[in-house]
């Protein structure tokens, strides 16, 4: 049996979307259950016109993590789905799963494809997805959390969601199992789309969703990886409106931001980051050398 859990929180406009993409896997043995957070918009009177499909509850929580953990508790299958109120599962995707799981009873965590999708459904590109590496995971996130599923059996050695975390949740949590020993597998087959929209949190907080990463990868690697410091410089840039087209500031932007990065979490300076950080210097200023430019005409 599959579980599937959906944490909640005034999706009003995407949840039905959401259970109805749940319902379309035609699964008999599915347990399907809604952890909402006490939604004010129209999802409880979505909810109630599902009752019987599926068990849900309203209640106040601390965050997505808490209710995602509720919803795992909660349900007692052995192979566990996350699909957040914003999300769909495409057709046939739980069974695909399933079979997978029954013929690969050595594999704890299959992750497969899946799209970024927008408000209407359409498919606005393929999240970026690649074959399982550890090493490569430390830099790169290329689990798309709704296309993630794993035994039950993980979650009880390993524990549940880290409730401090807002953002990096599910980061975190393939971090822990795959640093633990659990075996994960890509399955290349698009399983999910994972919406992007304004109010999408990882949109709307994007530095403080890196600020998130970078204090917990160093909880949790014992320092941040150079790549991720240099995403957050990225990030903050863009928050702070300097775009690549102003290349002097950008770049000497960007080279600050990295090193005070690399300070601030990682309590020193690699050899790598300086190195970085020296080209994209040299390069600025062969640039402005060619083109006759001085740090002054950006004024």
């Amino acid at each position: 049996m599959i579980s599937v859990v959906t944490p909640s929180y005034n999706q009003g406009q995407y949840i039905e979307r959401t259970i109805k993409s749940v319902a379309a896997q035609n699964d008999p043995d599915l347990e399907y259950v809604i952890f909402d957070s006490g939604s004010t918009d129209q999802t409880l009177a979505i909810l109630k016109q599902y009752e019987g499909s599926m068990h849900w509850v309203s209640e106040k929580d601390n965050g997505q993590a808490h209710a995602v953990n509720k919803g795992i508790r909660a349900t007692s299958g052995e192979i566990i789905g996350w699909l957040n109120s914003d999300d769909i599962y495409y057709p046939g995707a739980l069974e695909a799963v399933q079979d997978f799981f029954t013929s690969h009873p050595e594999i704890d965590v299959v992750y497969g494809d899946a799209n970024h999708i927008d408000e209407n459904d359409q498919v606005i590109e393929p999240y970026y997805t690649e074959p399982w590496s550890l090493e490569r995971l430390k830099e790169v996130c290329f689990l798309c959390q709704p296309a993630v599923f794993f035994r039950r059996r993980i979650a009880d050695q390993f524990g549940l969601l880290d409730e401090r975390l807002h953002y990096s949740l599910d980061y975190e949590y393939w971090l822990r199992l795959a640093l633990g020993g659990a075996t994960f597998t890509y399955f290349q087959r698009v399983l999910a789309g994972s919406r992007l929209h304004k109010e999408t949190k990882t949109i709307a907080s994007r530095v403080k969703v890196h600020s998130e990463i970078n204090t917990m990868l160093r909880e949790r690697l014992g320092s941040v990886p150079d790549k991720w410091l240099c995403n957050y410089a990225h990030v903050l840039l863009e928050a702070r409106n300097i775009r690549r087209a102003d290349r002097f500031r950008f770049v000497l932007g960007l080279s600050v931001i990295s090193l005070y990065s690399s300070l601030r979490w990682n309590r020193g300076i690699s050899r790598n980051m300086l190195g970085t950080v020296c080209r994209w210097m040299g390069s600025t200023t062969r640039f402005l050398s060619a083109t006759g430019l001085r740090k002054d005409d950006d004024d």
